[in-house]
């Protein structure tokens, strides 16, 4: 299971923005984003192009990153996309979404995607009652995501869910907390996917 190893709060300064990668430190004064001005490297605070290409480019590495995907899997959810009758952009958001780690990320399992990948990894999630360790898995409506009853003590996860609290979840999930368990309701909508990504600039970038 290919995966960056790198330190991830170079992505966020080269994105120019947090992509909330490591958690509660994110909401900290310790973000490599507010202590840092500027992109990674000497020439980071430099003069900067702003090709349509170097554009469309930063578009699809924010979202990408954001998810943790990395260039072939993302290729692949794009292909996929582009082959439904929807709206080719808005489906590859909502495949990215249905992907298991951001689901146990939304329900607050995981301090962070890269934290929920490695609690599906580990075999700490059900899915309808059966074990799934594979962050990949693309849940469906009706779906019930929930801690294993042998790592609802996890100091990780009761720890992820008690800063989670603050956090919001999507209306296309439902979250029973004390019980550890969440229900996919339905899929997302655009409107309830984060605004800040500019899909069409993946599809213009992909279409070339």
């Amino acid at each position: 299971m290919a995966k960056y190893t790198g330190p991830v709060c170079r992505l966020c300064r080269r994105e120019g923005e947090k992509l909330f990668l490591k958690g509660e430190r994110c909401f900290t004064s310790k973000c490599s984003v507010e202590r840092r001005e500027g992109a990674p490297g000497q020439h980071g605070r430099g003069r900067q192009s702003r090709s349509d290409y170097k554009i469309q480019l930063r578009a699809k590495q924010k979202v990408r990153r954001s998810y943790g995907v990395l260039e072939r899997k993302f290729r692949e959810y794009f292909q996929k996309a582009a082959k439904t009758k929807g709206v080719t952009g808005t489906e590859l958001l909502i495949n990215l979404e249905r992907r298991l780690d951001n689901v146990v990320y939304r329900l607050g399992f995981g301090s962070s995607r890269a934290h929920a990948r490695q609690v599906v990894g580990h075999g700490h999630i059900r899915v309808n009652g059966k074990r799934v360790n594979i962050p990949s898995f693309a849940v469906s409506i009706g779906d019930v995501v929930e801690v294993a009853d042998g790592a609802r003590n996890d100091v990780s996860i009761v720890g992820a869910m008690a800063a989670g609290e603050a956090r919001s979840i999507p209306e296309w999930l439902t979250l029973e907390r004390n019980a550890f368990r969440g229900t996919v309701t339905a899929y997302p909508t655009r409107e309830q996917m984060p605004q800040s990504y500019q899909e069409q600039l993946i599809v213009e970038l992909y279409s070339k």
